[in-house]
């Protein structure tokens, strides 16, 4: 099967978030199901060095405003095809903001520009190249099926994968005449929200599947706390909406070869961990000590639940444990981190802003992974953790729920638990969660049970991609096994 996987971003190329993980690993992870994948991204100026060595495939004479051309390529591990447009995506820094922090103002233009070039490799554009499936993540590839369904020419089926509900694509009415897509699409409502336009709406409505990020947030976002407002449309389209967990790249995440770590180890050497928690101190300024090394890898936001953890972490030292703390976001966040790093010098440790590297340091060096979110699509952060043996303590939302098992006391007697898992996502839940896991630290012998345990978790893509491609061959009308029996 033919898939191009339509996104705006993609690891290693380019990267802002878990988005960008998930579609870089999923070729690799869908290649042994018969599933040949490429990926459309758009042209950004880190997109366009890494295919230097690429080769035009097609131009538009006129691509929202300009010339364009896509070029063709290998890069990062992935067959990319980019869309080359200067006038749209040559610029610096964030692909989605621009220098004062906002979102550019024609983010409506660019992406869908993005969702026009994959109708029109749908189309035949790309001499020997017709996909049998548009796979589109997130509101940047949302008009992908209406363009599919109301412009001619594409008999591609459409896939799309909710990453995020909050984000929405939400725009004024005044810019569908600048769409490029038949008016059929404006008369049945396909795209209109609350007078507006949404380009997640469009998706959800019109795509052949729906898929989400975890089996919990499936549900979770056909309920009016989590949908975001759509929960009434994926509750109608129910039938076409499935759950698929994400996995992580076990090649790139792997602490027996992480050339980021100080020490490698695996599950049955995890006490050579001790060396990477002692190059974290060092990294971070905090005094050696025999409590608990809590870390933050995140975005610092109301979403991920983080401006709960300050006004704890006065208690978490008093407790003994001290605090490493790697992302941005929120200024105001960021500042009370920052005021925590100096009430409690030697204890807490925060760097603004990311650092890949770093972070595959702090997997492997801190005792447990903080994960508070108030909702959670399916988060990586988690999986990292269990794959480090750095103990996730998460609330109980969205794909952290379905990954994380519990450390009660019945869990422990079974030899099941991986991790604290809280609920509800409160200040003070939060709270009894982080004493749980000095508790529970305090305990070496189930501590160590509890990282080996989940060192062999399996968060790879292996069981997801075979349900993609089970989803992919539904949709075509036959099964792998109707191919591998030809």
């Amino acid at each position: 099967m033919e898939v191009l996987s339509v996104a705006a971003e993609a690891y290693p190329l380019i990267k802002t978030g878990g988005l960008a993980d998930v579609v870089g690993a999923l070729p690799a992870a869908l290649a042994p199901h018969g599933v040949s994948m490429r990926v459309l991204v758009p042209g950004y100026p880190k997109v366009m060095a890494a295919l230097s060595s690429g080769r035009e495939v097609h131009g538009f004479d006129d691509f929202f405003g300009e010339e364009a051309r896509l070029v063709a390529g290998r890069a990062g591990g992935l067959d990319v095809i980019a869309i080359d447009a200067p006038h749209l995506y040559d610029r610096p820094g964030n692909p989605y903001l621009g220098p004062d922090g906002k979102d550019w103002p024609d983010n409506w233009q660019r992406f869908a520009g993005l969702s026009y070039a994959a109708y029109e490799i749908s189309r035949g554009r790309i001499e020997g190249y017709r996909p049998d499936i548009l796979h589109c993540h997130d509101w940047q590839a949302g008009l992908v099926p209406a363009y599919a369904r109301f412009n001619p020419g594409s008999t591609a089926k459409t896939v799309v994968t909710v990453h995020n509900i909050a984000f929405q694509g939400a725009f004024g009415w005044d810019v569908f005449n600048g769409l490029r897509l038949d008016y059929e699409a404006a008369r049945s409502g396909a795209i209109e929200y609350f007078g507006g336009i949404s380009f997640l709406k469009a998706g959800l409505m019109l795509a052949d599947a729906v898929t989400t990020v975890s089996p919990t947030y499936a549900h979770e976002i056909r309920t009016a706390d989590y949908g975001m407002g759509l929960e009434g449309l994926l509750q109608e389209r129910a039938e076409t909406v499935a759950g698929i967990l994400n996995g992580i790249d076990t090649t790139e995440w792997n602490p027996a070869t992480d050339p980021a770590l100080v020490q490698p180890y695996t599950a049955s050497t995890i006490a050579q961990r001790a060396a990477n928690r002692a190059a974290l101190e060092e990294r971070f300024g905090l005094e050696p000590g025999e409590g608990p090394i809590f870390s933050v890898v995140s975005r610092l936001t109301w979403q991920k639940g983080l401006d709960m953890l300050p006004p704890r972490i006065d208690d978490l030292v008093a407790q003994g444990g001290r605090l490493v703390v790697l992302g941005s976001g929120e200024q105001w966040i960021e500042d009370a981190f920052a005021g925590a790093a100096l009430r409690h010098p030697g204890k807490v440790g925060v760097m603004i802003g990311y650092d890949e590297k770093l972070s595959h340091l702090i997997q492997g060096g801190a005792d447990a992974i903080l994960i508070p979110s108030r909702f959670e699509p399916c988060g990586l952060t988690q999986l990292y953790g269990l794959r480090y043996g750095c103990i996730p303590v998460v609330s109980r939302v969205g794909g952290l729920a379905d990954t994380v098992i519990d450390a009660n006391e019945a869990a422990i007697e079974a030899g099941v638990g991986t991790g604290v898992v809280f609920s509800p996502a409160t200040e003070v839940a939060l709270a009894e969660a982080i004493r749980r896991t000095i508790a529970l630290f305090a305990r070496p012998k189930v501590w160590h049970k509890m990282q080996r345990r989940g060192m062999k978790s399996d968060v790879s893509w292996d069981l997801s991609a075979e349900k993609y491609a089970d989803l992919y061959g539904s949709l075509l009308g036959h099964t792998r096994d109707d191919d591998s029996d030809d």
